[in-house]
């Protein structure tokens, strides 16, 4: 093995473990801190071993109704982002021209847009007819830029689709509604399910967005941020050592599921 080769594998096993080291030290502390007896999110110094926390996530009220706040808001952003963003792409990628290159700027804008400004241009324009910060809000205020999310993931996937395919079911006599459900969506569903678990995460994290339309709903991000300046504990960071938790489940099972030999005819 030549020198240069040596090195080039050294450095690239360097950069391997500094990256996943970049990655992985902040979750690894943060849920070492879970464990410690310290009222504050903290590792150093170790004061001992406890599983307190544990029962204080389990007993706090509070916490647990912005976690379900944040699932209802997140299922919601879900619900519209899927179909309006599908529709989007639909729509862009059969356009050409200038023409779609103005509707790509348009609908790409809210991505480019600060999240405090989606925020009180929102609240704003709906207020003007008469409604209020809350949960609706909330939905409709992360909906306008997490659509793009989808629109793009589809857009992509759509760029390997061969139209063909659609001409050959419509000359066999299928309708166009059983051509896009027989035909187009399962040649989409990799690219739905993954900009829907991504439209999901990103509706759990949003706090821009979500601080100023929020009224009295307090979904977990905002939750977390007023704990911050009032008085953190570690059953913050319980409940995120039991997201990783349920994540690496997750993950775990679909690859298996993936993974399965298939059944004998």
């Amino acid at each position: 093995m030549s020198s240069g080769s040596w090195i080039a594998k050294a450095l690239f096993r360097f950069y391997l473990a500094a990256f996943f080291l970049y990655l992985f030290l902040p979750l690894a502390l943060m849920s070492a801190a879970t464990f410690n007896t310290s009222r504050f999110p903290t590792v150093t110094p170790w004061q001992g071993t406890t599983l307190q926390w544990f029962q204080a996530l389990w007993t706090d009220q509070a916490m647990w109704n912005a976690v379900w706040t944040s699932a209802a808001i997140a299922l919601l952003v879900v619900a519209i982002a899927l179909p309006v963003g599908t529709a989007a792409a639909l729509l862009l990628t059969s356009l050409h021209g200038r023409a779609r290159n103005v509707l790509y700027a348009v609908m790409v804008s809210p991505l480019l847009t600060p999240g405090v400004v989606v925020g009180i241009a929102t609240l704003v324009l709906w207020r003007q007819l008469g409604v209020g910060g809350g949960l609706f809000l909330i939905v409709m205020a992360q909906a306008s830029f997490i659509i793009c999310y989808v629109m793009l993931m589809v857009s992509a996937r759509l760029q390997r689709f061969d139209r063909t395919q659609e001409d050959a079911a419509l000359g066999l006599g299928a309708s166009k509604f059983m051509v896009f459900r027989r035909v187009l969506l399962p040649f989409l569903k990799p690219a739905l399910v993954a900009s829907g678990f991504l439209a999901l995460l990103q509706s759990v994290e949003n706090y821009n967005t979500t601080l100023f339309v929020r009224g009295f709903e307090t979904p977990l991000t905002v939750f977390i941020a007023t704990k911050v300046r009032t008085g953190l504990t570690p059953a913050v960071n319980a409940l995120a050592l039991v997201m990783i938790a349920a994540a690496i489940v997750g993950a775990t099972a679909y690859e298996l599921y993936r993974r399965r030999p298939p059944r004998a005819s």
